[in-house]
């Protein structure tokens, strides 16, 4: 059995659709279906069996499954809004039920790989390399997995089967309709596209010029790849970047759209406010330390991508069940 935390949101769907490609169904997801959208990520996948995040968080600290027949631990679950500011309510979904996988994890010697965030560089003023002098957190989202990645890393010396973490800078792809404003850029230009004709970005800000802003922007595909390769290669434990290792603007992003979809045009609306200071205007992903892992499966090109992306939301959006 594989047990997926998170398997109705974005990046953990894309991960039980792919362990049912190489042909896995014995999948216990695990996820909270109360915001009457995300359902919809399942009705394309397989999987044995379906629990409330609450009630798995039971099982596991009343150590109802003895570890013995779960393969692997695929944590994604956790609350990604970056403009939520109860720090206690974040705290208690991202880091202390992390905790309660992990340990679970540690007690049965289950491999174990968890979603970690670029969010942890803060402005990235340090760079993006998975040290301490480089990490800040901005928000709470930031600071509950900054918080739990530092707890991993008192605990990796001992522990005595796989763990790995992975910061996630800016995926995109299938499945994450359900987002809303936390969708990426792509989605909703996507989205701006058909409906207005214009794809909007942010103006100038700092040293960035209109849409100049830049960032590390990763396909869904290959965090997928990534943690699969971790865990079939039985590849080394620690905290690792997932990040393509190229910084594209928000000009690039939008011409790439338009270009996928052979329409629209930019346009540029005043910086937010309430985003200066908070805001992540470069991001690019160090892999030294994932290539030193051996990682060797590289990642798509951005545009190409994209135009498999904006075709796939073209042709309904979501998984189809046995495709």
């Amino acid at each position: 059995m594989i047990i997926v935390t998170g398997g109705a949101g974005f990046i953990g769907s894309n991960i039980v659709k792919q362990l049912n490609r190489i042909g896995r169904e014995d999948i216990l997801i695990v996820d909270d279906l109360a915001d009457g959208e995300n359902y919809k990520n399942l009705r394309g996948l397989k999987f044995f069996d379906y629990k409330h995040k609450d009630d798995f968080l039971e099982n596991i600290e009343g150590d109802d499954f003895d570890g013995t027949d779960v393969d692997a631990v695929f944590h994604e679950g956790a609350c990604s809004d970056t403009m939520e500011y109860d720090v206690n309510y974040m705290m208690r979904t991202n880091y202390e039920y992390s905790k309660a996988v992990l340990h679970y994890c540690l007690e049965h010697r289950v491999p174990f790989f968890y979603a970690s965030s670029a969010s942890t560089y803060g402005l990235g003023e340090n760079g993006f390399r998975e040290e301490d002098e480089c990490e800040n957190a901005l928000n709470p989202y930031a600071f509950s997995k900054l918080a739990f990645d530092r707890y991993v890393r008192q605990l990796l010396p001992d522990a005595k089967s796989q763990v790995v973490g992975l910061r996630y800078f800016n995926v995109y792809g299938p499945q994450e309709h359900h987002k809303g404003k936390m969708a990426s850029i792509f989605y909703q230009l996507y989205n701006q596209i058909n409906e207005t004709g214009v794809a909007k970005l942010f103006d100038g800000y700092g040293e960035y010029g209109p849409g100049e802003q830049l960032r590390d922007f990763v396909y869904v595909k290959d965090v997928v790849k990534v943690n699969l390769w971790f865990w079939r290669e039985k590849g080394p434990s620690g905290i690792f970047n997932c990040g393509t290792g190229k910084a594209h603007s928000y000009n690039e992003a939008a011409q790439a759209v338009i270009d996928a979809m052979g329409k629209g045009k930019i346009e540029y609306r005043a910086f937010p406010e309430v985003l200066k200071g908070k805001y992540q205007s470069y991001t690019q992903a160090d892999e030294t330390k994932l290539l030193a892992a051996g990682y060797d499966e590289g990642f798509y090109d951005m545009k190409d991508a994209v135009k498999e992306y904006c075709d796939f939301l073209t042709a309904g959006g979501y998984f189809v069940y046995g495709k």
